[in-house]
């Protein structure tokens, strides 16, 4: 018994930090910004991945990278952020390659968020 809530309670933490339920709104959302031009990575961040990384990247909830200090390349990024990594969801089929890549550009500036000079 006690294995099954522990197994149900890390579904649901997995689950709520891959999908927000209302993916289709949220594509739409992300699909309009993809159409005026650039897409935005900061709002496609701020709807799909502050839920697990927070809005300065070093949140880390249910494992999830600290992207304030993770020295992976832009390419890495994308890929992490495409197939997925852990308990991330995959991002694949829910946005597209210059979503994918506005979202990994903006992980990068995330490393000097907040950061006074």
């Amino acid at each position: 018994m006690k294995q099954w809530v522990i197994f149900l309670g890390l579904a649901a933490l997995v689950l709520a930090c891959g999908s927000s339920g209302n993916e289709g709104t949220l594509a739409a959302n992300a699909g309009m910004a993809a159409e005026a031009g650039k897409p935005d990575g900061e709002k496609i961040y701020k709807q799909y991945c502050v839920t697990c990384h927070g809005i300065y990247g070093d949140m880390g909830a249910s494992g999830a990278f600290n992207l304030r200090e993770t020295r992976l390349s832009l390419e890495e990024r994308i890929a992490v952020i495409t197939k997925g990594r852990n308990a991330m969801t995959p991002f694949e089929t829910l946005l597209n390659k210059k979503e994918i890549r506005a979202v990994a550009e903006y992980t990068l500036e995330l490393r000097n968020e907040g950061v006074m000079e």
